[in-house]
């Protein structure tokens, strides 16, 4: 048994920088199309008017600017550049999904699985930082 752990451990040691990238890759692209759908798709939201923001009438639908974090904020995330501030401002928006769209404690009860999920991979993402396979890496030379 202990042979197999140390076997294990040593597998994921050496492919933790290629699961992190995928986590961060694969997440990111799958929050991108949510941002497409909002912005691009058949039923666009429109820049102006929508959604209030927890009853504040802010002008600017809530929901455009979801997409646009989502399109926009998925693809710096796909490239693994500016990613603490961008994940940072999607774990942010999925709070504020979760609360608004969400509401009640029990995510399956709700439809809020996929809002907590994005919440907790952006989190760790903020956290943890873009890992080794990324442009901010590449950019500050850590490869």
């Amino acid at each position: 048994m202990n042979a197999l752990n140390n076997l294990l451990n040593t597998i994921a040691v050496k492919i933790q920088p290629l699961a992190w990238a995928i986590l961060r890759i694969l997440s990111s692209a799958m929050f991108m199309t949510h941002g497409y759908a909002k912005i691009l798709g058949e039923r666009a939201q429109p820049f102006l008017g929508g959604m209030d923001f927890f009853g504040i009438d802010l002008g600017i639908n809530m929901l455009w600017v979801a997409g646009v974090i989502e399109l926009f904020g998925g693809a710096l995330l796909v490239l693994g550049l500016f990613t603490r501030i961008t994940a940072f401002f999607a774990a942010v928006l999925m709070v504020m999904a979760y609360l608004s769209a969400h509401a009640a404690w029990f995510p399956t009860l709700n439809n809020g699985e996929l809002a907590a999920m994005y919440f907790i991979v952006y989190l760790a993402i903020f956290a943890q930082g873009p890992g080794a396979i990324s442009l901010d890496a590449m950019l500050r030379g850590k490869r």
